[in-house]
């Protein structure tokens, strides 16, 4: 064979094999693109896994099967912090997120997750629709890439322990066990409690050991993390009308057609309804279950909870401004 067609050999072998490791890295990100994972750090019982469920079978059906997805509930994916960091290093694609952890990465977003910041539950509705979390979830996306799709109602937080609760005073050096941001910390520092960051999934075994003294959390998560077995009062202080995002990361979003970024509003914005009608629904009927189970449910005082915490809407601890906290107060009124 003579060196020119030496050459040309080595040349064709050279292409052909470039081109198949072309096409094998080709096909391997069609195949990453296409497998989605959703991650959260709730129970398998819980409607919030239920509807993801529903969420990841719609994507693949409205999408003709161009996505599919995976839910990892229970913190298989690591604890809430983790799943933050995943969204924007795209080892997570989709997640559910308390307003109080994604107010980290973006402070405003964070006053949803504040105590006595809402009224009521129809308070909480009016801003979940309103022009001002939209705004707000915009500047969460210029600041971060990732894209919140939907609120969805996490409940009405209580105060669990294995002494009454009635009025501030009865938290004074109580070691409260709360989630690792600064917002669920502002009800207890304002009424001289001790909160302690435990992770989730670390809770109930904290309680039971006498690591805390309490816990707060709405009546449907007490439930499901079985903290009634440990705690002996639920305590009624509904100081956080909680909510949970559904946001989705930035790497993917950015490889969605606007087709399908369409599909994945409309679903994940479907769920969290579906979410909030069962948890509503889970609350009004938890009371009388968890008496059944021989669980004392305590009214307490809100209104002298309110007192000592309104004041610190604007203190220290907000991470927004006197303008965005007016235009959610004057929401529904």
């Amino acid at each position: 064979m003579s060196h020119k067609s030496q050459q040309h050999l080595r040349m064709s072998r050279l292409l052909t094999a470039t081109l198949i490791a072309a096409g094998i890295g080709f096909t391997g990100a069609v195949q990453a693109a296409e497998n989605l994972r959703f991650a959260h750090v709730y129970e398998t019982s819980e409607p919030f896994h239920k509807w993801a469920l529903w969420a990841a079978d719609e994507i693949e059906e409205r999408t003709e099967g161009r996505y599919t997805m995976q839910v990892h509930p229970a913190s298989s994916l690591g604890k809430e912090e983790d799943i933050n960091e995943g969204l924007e290093l795209g080892t997570v694609d989709v997640i559910y997120t308390g307003s109080q952890f994604a107010g980290r990465a973006y402070g405003p977003i964070g006053i949803a997750g504040a105590a006595y910041m809402f009224r009521d539950f129809d308070h909480w509705q009016a801003y979940a629709d309103s022009d001002l979390f939209q705004e707000i979830a915009q500047g969460y996306q210029d600041q971060t890439g990732n894209v919140p799709l939907a609120l969805n109602y996490y409940g009405e937080r209580h105060v669990t322990s294995n002494i009454p609760i009635n009025e501030p005073a009865d938290m004074q050096g109580l070691k409260i066990r709360v989630p690792n941001a600064p917002m669920y910390m502002m009800m207890p520092r304002a009424v001289d409690a001790n909160p302690t960051p435990i992770a989730f999934d670390e809770v109930y075994l904290a309680l039971q050991q006498g690591v805390v003294d309490a816990q707060e959390n709405p009546l449907p998560t007490i439930r499901a993390k079985a903290f009634h077995e440990v705690q002996d009062y639920i305590n009624l202080t509904g100081h956080i009308t909680d909510s949970l995002i559904t946001i989705v990361g930035g790497p993917r979003w950015n490889q969605l057609s606007e087709e399908d970024r369409e599909i994945f509003r409309e679903v994940f914005q479907e769920a969290a309804e579906n979410n909030t009608k069962d948890i509503q629904q889970a609350e009004e009927e938890l009371v009388a279950w968890f008496e059944e189970q021989g669980n004392t449910i305590n009214e307490v005082d809100r209104a002298a909870f309110r007192e000592a915490v309104v004041p610190a809407h604007n203190g220290d601890a907000a991470t927004w401004d006197e303008e965005t906290y007016e235009r959610l107060q004057a929401i529904g009124q």
